[in-house]
């Protein structure tokens, strides 16, 4: 049976840290791929996404090109309406039945996960890969969830403080990867508003 990993997000920019999470999931649960999707409109950030899901997409697309086993996904901005994580899972269910899916997700995310749309059905769809810093205590999702621990080295970088260093003119080198800091240059992301 495929083993798919599934980390979704806004990814308002991409940086190190999605990729460490990304790849710990990889390797600590031997998946056959991970896929990074991007949200079109995320039903949780409505209005709070700065750059256009284009542009977060040509990032994540140049942040893993040559990674091995992770793959970026346009399946929610190419779907019209609001981004519901369901939606996505059932989309890739039709497409490869039999394939046992794992939502990575944060230890802050896992505690609201039963706020999602319609979570008693994701609940039976997926199994949770919670991941946590290596320091931290191990998270442990909320009652009815299948769920296994994944650990990864601590990185404290946050998008919104590297969204506030680059209006700032401050240096996001090595916290966002070479190639995707270069898509947004390019694109003038993040230099004035949010």
């Amino acid at each position: 049976m495929a083993r798919l990993g599934l980390l979704g997000g806004t990814f308002d920019p991409v940086h190190v840290a999605h990729l460490a999470a990304a790849v710990a999931a990889l390797d600590q649960l031997a998946l056959d791929r991970v896929l990074m999707i991007v949200a079109g409109d995320p039903w949780q950030k409505h209005g709070q996404v700065c750059a256009p899901a284009e542009d977060r997409f040509a990032m994540v697309e140049a942040a893993i090109d040559g990674a091995k086993g992770i793959e970026a996904s346009r399946l929610e901005i190419d779907r019209p309406g609001p981004t519901y994580t369901i939606d996505t899972v059932e989309s890739l269910r039709v497409d490869s039945p039999g394939t046992e899916m794992f939502l990575i997700v944060g230890s802050d995310v896992a505690a609201s996960l039963d706020s999602w749309h319609r979570a008693d059905a994701l609940r039976a769809e997926v199994t949770l890969a919670i991941v946590d810093r290596e320091d931290a205590v191990p998270a442990v999702a909320s009652a009815g969830w299948q769920f296994v621990g994944v650990r990864m080295p601590r990185l404290d970088v946050s998008s919104t403080d590297l969204r506030r260093r680059i209006r700032a003119g401050e240096s996001v080198d090595f916290l966002v990867p070479t190639a995707a800091a270069r898509v947004l240059r390019a694109r003038g992301l993040y230099t004035g508003g949010r």
